[in-house]
């Protein structure tokens, strides 16, 4: 079975090397060698060259070029394993067996943008790792493999991210074998249970001290690295949270959300709607005198 690789994250090289681990034949990896859209971005250029792959660097995956490489090396089946960018028709039509897409979550739940960010902010307690054939919809196709996880109150982006590698090293070895001797099932999704997660923005990340602390705690998590951070502003300056921690002293009920209750070595205990959190990881380093009022 002929397999065109395309991804251009961590995750998409973490899935490349377990492929080829499981003596998989690719014949191709379309990657990028920047990318400033993806925090966790990775080119696949070192494992397509250890194993003497070729490769084909793409800005815009539908494109004519890119579409004329991937066909001279007659794929049966196309593995699209972290890219952000719609898959047009004439791609999609291209392998005869179809591109086989992945989505960190259990689909047809939680379609869409940001999956892990969304599960940790919602305060979500399982998620999962979803591979499925593509079609025109957006995480739409029929499911090829899928595993649960639980998050644990413990979980934060970094462990999450673990988490779906660690499924894949499991799921993969178990439908390659299954897509190479074309015998393998799909399961359609279900519409009437299908959601869309929206796109994020910026001001989604920005830290609102009138939140309980589980929400401040659980924003932290969904954005610490390997993504950009949740931030609060102090004095029109804008500072990363990559760790928060609840604060387990007491909380005088008349002090108002945002005010600095003091300090755990130079890390702030901020007062939130329903107690306070200890700011332990963050950047810029600066000074929060007792007393003061973030923004």
């Amino acid at each position: 079975m002929r397999i065109v690789y395309i991804g251009v994250v961590d995750f998409s090289f973490y899935c490349l090397e377990t492929l080829l681990a499981n003596n998989a034949q690719v014949v191709g990896v379309v990657t990028s060698k920047d990318n400033s859209y993806n925090s966790d971005f990775r080119d696949l250029t070192p494992v397509a060259g250890r194993y003497q792959i070729p490769v084909h660097y793409s800005r815009n995956i539908n494109s004519k070029a890119t579409l004329e490489w991937i066909q001279e090396k007659r794929p049966d089946v196309i593995f699209c394993w972290g890219i952000s960018q719609l898959i047009k028709p004439e791609l999609l039509s291209l392998p005869s067996m179809g591109i086989v897409g992945v989505h960190p979550s259990l689909l047809p739940q939680n379609r869409g943008r940001h999956p892990l960010i969304w599960a940790l902010a919602l305060g979500l307690k399982t998620s999962g790792l979803t591979f499925f054939f593509m079609d025109e919809g957006t995480d739409t196709g029929p499911i090829l493999s899928q595993r649960e996880f639980d998050i644990e109150s413990t979980d934060d982006a970094s462990t999450l991210y673990q988490k779906i590698k660690d499924s894949a090293y499991v799921q993969i070895p178990e439908f390659l074998p299954q897509l190479t001797s074309r015998d393998y099932q799909i399961t359609p999704q279900s519409e009437e249970k299908a959601n869309y997660w929206r796109k994020r923005s910026r001001k989604d990340g920005v830290i609102d001290w009138r939140m309980g602390t589980e929400s401040v705690l659980g924003l932290v998590r969904a954005l610490t690295r390997p993504y950009p951070g949740a931030e609060f502003m102090h004095l029109s300056e804008p500072f990363r949270v990559w760790k928060a921690e609840r604060y387990s002293g007491p909380v005088a009920d008349n002090l108002e959300p945002g005010r600095v209750l003091g300090l755990v070595g130079n890390s702030p205990i901020v007062k939130c709607a329903d107690g306070a959190v200890v700011i332990a990881e963050y950047e810029p380093e600066s000074e929060f005198p007792l007393g003061i009022c973030l923004e």
